[in-house]
Order: C-alpha cells, then sequence, then structure tokens
C-alpha cells in the first residue's frame, strides 16, 4: 500500500509489475501470504543491489553538475528526531529558496543507522563519533542543561551541587536498540561528578522527559535547543547552572568517506553550519572544527 501511494499506482498494478519481474527474472522474490509480504533470500539480494546501483547513479548525475558549480538533484539527510523537529525543519524552506534545484528528503531517526546500507547521502549526529568509515565536519555545539518544573523543585529542594540530586528524583533516557541508561556527567574547578538517573519515568524521545518534566515528573537533563522556550516561560527552571557550565555536545555533519562531497551535500553543510553561531564560541575538544574522518 505505502509503495502504491509513493508511485501513484493501485495495489494491483504494483503486485502485477512485480510478478512481470519475477517471471523474467525466473525467481521469486517475495514470500506471499493472506496476511503479509516479505522478502525471500533472492528478493532481499535483489533489492539491495537495485539501491546501490540506483545511488550510484544518483552519485553519478550529482557529480556531472559539480563542473556547474550547482547544487542539485536529491538530497537524502538523516537527523536525530528533536534536532530535526526544533531546528533543521523549520529552517528547511529557506534552504529550498536558495538552492531552488535541490529537493531533500529527510529522517529522523534517534538511532545511529548506516549510511551506506540505507542509501543516506549525510546525517547530523550529536556527541562523540566513533564511525571510521565516515567524514565529519564539527558545525556547532550545544550546552546541556538540568532543570525541573518550579512547583517540582520547590518540593523536593533547590540542588546546589550534584551529590544533591536523588537519582529516583532524575528522568531518564535511554539509547534506542541497547536500551542503554545515558549517565548525567557535571564538571566544575575540575572536579567531575556522574549520576545514573532512576526515575519511573525514561524515554528515548528528548522532547517527552522535557514534557515529563513541565508535568512534575522530576529533574530533566537536556540540551539547551530542547528547554529553552519552556525555561523562558517559567515551566523550567534550570538548576545547577555553574556545574554545567562548560558542558556541551558536539553537533556533526557526517557523510561516507567514499563518496565525494557534491555541490548539493557542500551546500547542505554550509547552510546548516550556519544554524549555530555558537560553534566557534565553544569547540568541544574531542571534536575538530574542520572536514576529518572519524576517528
Amino acid at each position: 500500500m505505502a509503495a502504491a501511494q509513493t508511485l501513484g499506482m493501485s495495489p494491483s498494478a504494483i503486485s502485477k509489475a512485480v510478478s512481470r519481474l519475477e517471471e523474467r527474472l525466473g525467481a521469486r522474490l517475495l514470500n506471499r501470504t493472506t496476511r503479509s509480504l516479505s522478502l525471500t533470500d533472492l528478493g532481499t539480494n535483489f533489492y539491495d543491489r537495485c539501491r546501490e546501483a540506483l545511488s550510484q547513479l544518483d552519485q553519478a548525475e550529482s557529480e556531472v553538475t559539480e563542473a556547474r558549480g550547482v547544487p542539485r538533484g536529491r538530497l537524502r539527510v538523516e537527523v536525530p528526531v528533536s534536532l530535526g523537529r526544533l531546528l533543521i525543519v523549520p529552517a528547511l524552506p529557506r534552504f529550498i529558496a536558495q538552492n531552488p534545484e535541490v529537493t531533500v528528503q529527510m529522517s529522523m531517526n534517534d538511532r545511529v543507522v548506516d549510511l551506506v546500507q540505507e542509501g543516506i547521502d549525510m546525517a547530523l549526529r550529536v556527541g562523540d563519533l566513533s564511525d571510521s568509515s565516515l567524514i565529519a565536519r564539527r558545525v556547532g555545539s550545544f550546552r546541556v542543561v538540568t532543570c525541573a518544573s518550579p512547583e517540582f523543585i520547590q518540593r523536593v529542594g533547590v540542588p546546589l551541587t550534584p551529590e544533591d540530586l536523588q537519582p529516583e528524583h532524575c528522568i531518564a533516557m535511554f539509547r534506542l536498540g541497547t536500551n542503554q541508561i545515558r549517565e548525567w556527567s557535571y564538571r566544575k574547578n575540575g572536579v567531575e561528578h556522574t549520576l545514573l538517573p532512576r526515575a519511573a519515568l525514561s524515554f528515548s524521545d528528548p522532547q517527552s522527559a522535557v514534557t515529563a518534566a513541565i508535568s512534575g515528573a522530576g529533574f530533566v537533563h537536556s540540551l539547551d535547543f530542547t528547554v529553552e522556550a519552556q525555561i523562558a516561560s517559567d515551566l523550567l527552571q534550570p538548576v545547577l547552572q555553574d556545574w554545567n557550565a562548560d558542558s556541551y555536545r558536539a553537533v556533526s555533519v557526517v557523510y561516507p568517506q567514499h563518496r565525494q562531497a557534491t555541490a548539493k551535500v557542500k551546500a547542505f553543510i554550509d547552510f546548516v553550519a550556519g544554524l549555530f553561531p555558537q560553534a566557534a564560541a565553544h569547540p568541544a575538544p574531542a571534536q575538530s572544527s574542520t572536514t576529518t574522518r572519524v576517528a
């Protein structure tokens, strides 16, 4: 059904087209039951090879346009959910206006995916990078903020040091796929402190954690762009600001190292970098501000 909607065809037409393809290849590509469809092993291999071929064709077309120096073609981008919704998506109309020959296909995912396997041209990543198959350029940084609703703080008291935070009062964030709880880190005058939150609620989505904090569920430890509006509206109150002052996470653009940075990729990198003017003011020591291979 989804394929039919994407291609503007009826489901029966799609089914007949696949059947004709199977007949021409002399192989079964789909396992069919009354309730579901799934790829056979041959179908999976055929799909992967076709997707790779289409990606190479798109890359070849983009490289030809390099001679003109004009960004052109479809750009597949992946970004974290909150970063995409709050910062990147609102700016996209301006990018399209500046680059009218580019179309952007953006997916939002908090799970780290294989860019080559998924056919993604580039992605935005927050925090440490480890994939050696990618080229990275740091484009900005975010400060980490701890906050809670004024009512919650009035009830449990204002923490003056990280040791004052009770783990059961701290809303947990976990990594999709591994369910690993993210630690909270603090640093002040060379002293470091870490905390593992153990509140009754935990989330993979930062915006959900922020919403829970507004409702009085506890403290939340999040990037500044996710809580700025709520703090300005007095829905949340920041704490331990002297312990968070030097706590920054880098924002990087990454793309596969075997692919040439085409005009459309360069244009989007430059555009995104312009959305984070704090990058130069708050460099992250673990990341380079230039384009480098991820170590």
